[in-house]
């Protein structure tokens, strides 16, 4: 992963697109590994014939996964992730593609930190935001 650094990073710029499609598996997966074992995330009966969702719902923590996967990716060996925040608008399926993705809304310096502001958010298949959010990245200077 190379390094990617503050000079090189401009407003506007669009934070590349981590596309999924979580599966049961994935969900199962991700419920053993946080302890979230709720029935609405895991059990399709119950998702469809009692809370009366078309099926079984990708986590809050699995989403915010993707975004910080998307971040880091974009950040680079050297990058730091600082803060994420975001919001649960919308729910996501399982089997349904999610994007998580961002733009750079500007960057600055703080305590001798290169600091950079990013809008993020995860899109369902249907261009909706369904987490929209921001972090704030550090990445290292050239000088």
């Amino acid at each position: 992963m190379a390094t990617r650094y503050i000079e090189d990073v401009h407003e506007g710029e669009q934070i590349p697109a981590y596309t999924v499609k979580a599966g049961y598996m994935e969900l199962n997966r991700f419920a053993s590994a946080n302890e979230e074992f709720i029935p609405i995330h895991m059990d399709p009966d119950y998702a469809k014939n009692v809370a009366k969702l078309p099926d079984v719902i990708i986590m809050g923590n699995l989403k915010l996964a993707y975004l910080a996967n998307a971040l880091e990716r974009w950040a680079g060996a050297d990058g730091w992730i600082k803060k994420i925040d975001v919001s649960y608008r919308k729910m996501d399926n399982v089997n349904e593609e999610v994007t998580a993705t961002g733009v750079v809304k500007g960057k600055r310096v703080e305590d001798g930190e290169h600091l950079v502001d990013i809008d993020i958010w995860i899109e369902n298949g249907k261009g909706e935001k369904t987490t929209p959010g921001s972090a704030v990245v550090s990445l290292p200077s050239k000088g």
